[in-house]
């Protein structure tokens, strides 16, 4: 398995990290990575939504579809995404490390058959794309 991990300090609460995350119908005002196909469908643990990515600044999104399989408000927030032979999933992790502190933790784990094809590919991009996300927000939560 293949695992990829990005971590910032937010200087903000966990409540309020989470609210920005959670909420993906407002990730267009501050997320260039991950960008929500379905504003009216909700992160609900065990249903489905519609997702895109976009690896670098300038390239053609990537959409796909992830099943959520934990919220677990102000701590964790994860989905799986599959196709047969590579499977993705998606972890958020908001950890309280002082007064109005927040420690944001991105870790993507990769595995199946085919993740030897598609991943010297993606890898670079995609650990670049995690770490944007990342300092995009807590830009964004920093400016409230």
């Amino acid at each position: 398995m293949a695992s990829f991990y990005t971590e910032i300090e937010i200087n903000a609460p966990k409540h309020q990290v989470w609210q920005v995350l959670f909420q993906k119908n407002q990730w267009k005002y501050w997320n260039t990575f991950l960008f929500d196909c379905q504003s009216h469908v909700p992160f609900q643990q065990g249903k489905e939504v519609v997702l895109s990515l976009r690896r670098l600044p300038n390239e053609e999104e990537t959409d796909f579809e992830a099943l959520v399989t934990l919220v677990q408000p102000s701590v964790c927030l994860s989905w799986v995404s599959q196709i047969p032979g590579f499977r993705n999933e998606y972890v958020f992790e908001l950890q309280e490390i002082g007064v109005n502190r927040t420690k944001y933790i991105h870790n993507s784990n990769f595995s199946g058959i085919l993740t030897r094809v598609f991943l010297p590919f993606i890898r670079e991009d995609e650990k670049r794309g995690i770490y944007r996300m990342a300092r995009e927000l807590k830009l964004y939560v920093e400016s409230f």
